[in-house]
């Protein structure tokens, strides 16, 4: 099961992917992508960032975060991107498909956070940004696609789900990844626009249940609507 996560986590969590281990505010760092400067965050817009991140779920401890600064500076987009240039993918622009564009939101204001259970893994970015970042649908030819992660031949075939609607823009999605074996996992992602703030979480684990997803972008959008009053 850790193999197989691990997989996904390295060809598809381009927006704080499988960020481990423990972070608060990170240190001022530019990365070489995005040119970003992780601590640039007026202390006002960082505590409206992080008030409009979940709580840690019933189950679920905190693992990293939570981290604010410019979107494309945070440690956690820093080590998405770079998972996604070590990886061989046969698509290359499905990588990130359904997620925040680094490059474009490298200066945009952010804070994003990690959870975790003995089974999977729950990550959330909230980011101050325009209509048009919200991330666009997913392209046709992403809904099946390999890439190649470790020298294994990984399958990824994800499907949009009937999510209700929340805030002004939502989707979501459940991604399977199969390397085979009985090797598989699921990723589930939901993207929130309510106003200038956007929201995505990622949930990673063997079988994911849509009623599930669907819970976790009510509760995030509650906190959306909250900090945009």
């Amino acid at each position: 099961m850790h193999k197989a996560i691990s997989g996904i986590c390295l060809t598809m969590l381009a927006v704080a992917g499988c960020a481990s281990g423990q972070a608060a505010e990170a240190p001022a760092k530019q990365d070489a992508a995005t040119g970003a400067t992780a601590a640039a965050v007026a202390p006002a817009e960082a505590a409206k960032l992080r008030a409009a991140l979940l709580p840690a779920p019933k189950g679920m401890r905190v693992t990293y975060g939570p981290e604010t600064g410019v979107f494309g500076g945070l440690k956690s987009t820093q080590q998405g991107l770079a998972a996604i240039r070590q990886s061989k993918l046969e698509r290359p622009e499905c990588g990130a498909a359904t997620q925040l564009d680094a490059t474009k939101l490298a200066q945009a204001p952010a804070a994003v956070i990690s959870f975790a259970t003995e089974g999977g893994s729950l990550t959330q970015a909230v980011v101050s940004a325009t209509p048009d970042a919200f991330p666009a649908p997913l392209p046709k030819q992403c809904a099946s696609y390999q890439a190649e992660v470790d020298g294994t031949r990984v399958t990824y075939r994800t499907k949009a789900l009937d999510m209700p609607k929340h805030g002004d823009q939502s989707r979501a999605y459940i991604t399977t990844a199969m390397r085979g074996k009985g090797d598989d996992a699921q990723v589930g992602t939901v993207a929130i626009r309510r106003g200038d703030l956007i929201t995505t979480m990622i949930l990673v684990g063997k079988k994911l249940k849509p009623r599930g997803l669907y819970e976790l972008g009510r509760m995030a959008d509650q906190n959306l609507a909250r900090v945009t009053r």
